[in-house]
């Protein structure tokens, strides 16, 4: 490596969306100065999600270095053992390995940052050891920020007699929480900040370390969140924030095929006339529920393009498949009947779809990245979220926002089987699709889209909002070693 170059090490989390994002802004950074160069540590998780083969679908960059920074397979699985504990024991069972990488492979004072993802913070740590600041790269909603900050003060300022207080589980509270201009409901908060678990306490361990950072940079744009990160900035509470907003790129990797299919039938259809259906990394659902998505596409009239996979095993820590033949999970001759006007396929390339012209919706799990690709291409969204903090994603473009129209904001896939299914009825999915495209482009949220879309690409033009929070966030990694 070039030992006069200013060097950054990027520690993603082993989660797919989580790398990607890593990819990205690392892209963007070294894209914009050609003075740094970047070492994105990968730890596998022992099911992997995707990861290897999005990394061996991306061209190569002279300056951005993959490294495998994985711990054996044995001790991985082991870990899994404990859910509660998993990420973060995963996360400080790396410390060694890139520790070792670090001391052999970045020359001594080249080293400018550590940038650290929102659940890999304990390698702050090995920042330290050499003398390097860190940085938080969060890849959610600035939103998001903000209520983990909330919570993280409220439990911290509590004694031990009061935290149960702080278990919203079974809460119908509409709560003002640090970020939302709107009361929010309790029932749909993400699961850290809705009860006091053992996996919650760590969470808000790492939140509170934060605060030790040189800064944050989030995965947003100014226009797109402004209420959220004026929040922020009166609260004092964390270092500099750079919403620096990196656009995703579509990577076909091994799956051009589908990709040209998929192209070809869209190129076909009229313009902002197909729905398209997809539902991110771990999107899947059971059979009755595939049921009702189908008689609400069916009944709707619209064209669509439904990205449907099959969910792995109950229990079991995988990523969906693509079904061998859909139709065993289908109302009969549903395909038969909407031969023409709607096209199912297994993965689709989200990020050239959404591009598409032809497309005018967007059914969405409301996974950030997803968020801000479908902004960034000026299509609106029907949310639907699974997991994670996606409950509050759609709170945020629904009650916050405007940009996006319900179909049920309090609906949380249940991994692990354990609880009966929640149906979701072709009554709900149909309206909310209706709403959603309704009345071409006099169609409020869409309209709303459009005008984010406009400032998204605003944003990332000389003189723009992101445009200068990168360039800021760049001289700040320079002045390391200056």
């Amino acid at each position: 490596m070039d030992t006069k170059k200013p060097e950054l090490v990027f520690i993603p989390s082993p989660g797919l969306g989580h790398v990607a994002s890593a990819v990205e802004i690392s892209k963007l950074i070294l894209d914009t100065d050609e003075r740094l160069s970047i070492s994105l540590l990968i730890m596998k998780h022992p099911a992997d999600f995707g990861v290897q083969p999005y990394l061996q679908s991306l061209s190569a960059h002279s300056r951005l270095h993959f490294v495998d920074v994985s711990i054996d397979s044995k001790t991985a699985a082991e870990l899994l053992s404990n859910k509660d504990r998993f990420l973060y024991d995963f996360v400080d069972g790396h410390k060694s390995k890139v520790r070792e990488y670090v001391r052999n492979n970045i020359a001594s004072n080249s080293c400018c940052g550590f940038v650290l993802d929102m659940f890999c913070i304990s390698m702050i740590d090995v920042a330290n050891e050499f003398g390097v600041p860190s940085y938080i790269f969060f890849t959610s909603a600035t939103a998001f920020l903000a209520l983990s900050l909330h919570f993280e003060a409220l439990r911290s300022n509590a004694n031990e007699d009061e935290i149960s207080k702080y278990d919203y589980s079974e809460s119908n509270e509409e709560l003002s929480i640090l970020g939302f201009k709107n009361l929010y409901p309790a029932k749909i908060l993400p699961r850290p900040a809705k009860s006091v678990t053992p996996s919650s306490i760590l969470y808000f361990d790492g939140i509170r370390r934060f605060k030790e950072t040189k800064g944050i940079i989030i995965n947003t744009f100014a226009e797109l969140e402004s209420f959220a990160l004026q929040s922020l900035s009166d609260a004092k509470i964390v270092p500099q924030i750079y919403p620096i907003h990196p656009v995703a790129n579509s990577e076909e990797g091994d799956k051009k095929q589908e990709t040209e299919s998929i192209i070809k039938w869209l190129d076909d259809q009229p313009k902002s006339s197909v729905l398209f259906l997809c539902f991110g990394t771990l999107g899947s659902f059971e059979p009755e529920q595939v049921r009702e998505i189908a008689i609400a596409l069916e009944r709707s009239r619209h064209r669509f393009l439904w990205s449907l996979r099959r969910p792995p095993p109950k229990g079991k820590v995988e990523m969906p498949k693509n079904y061998d033949n859909s139709e065993e999970v289908l109302p009969e001759g549903f395909l038969d009947r909407t031969n023409g006007i709607g096209k199912v396929v297994g993965w689709a390339p989200q990020v050239t779809v959404l591009s598409h012209p032809a497309v005018g919706g967007f059914v969405s799990h409301c996974g950030w990245n997803s968020v801000l690709e479908s902004m960034c291409c000026g299509v609106p969204i029907a949310a639907w979220p699974l997991y994670a903090e996606q409950q509050m994603n759609a709170f945020l473009l629904v009650k916050e926002l405007g940009l996006a129209v319900e179909i049920r904001m309090d609906y949380v896939k249940d991994f692990e089987g354990k609880i009966p299914v929640d149906i979701v009825t072709a009554e709900e999915i149909e309206g909310a699709i209706k709403k959603l495209m309704a009345d071409g482009e006099e169609n409020e949220v869409r309209k709303k889209v459009k005008e984010m879309q406009e400032k998204s690409r605003v944003a990332m033009k000389e003189g723009g909002s992101s445009y200068t929070s990168l360039r800021l966030l760049i001289e700040d990694f320079i002045s390391n070693i200056s």
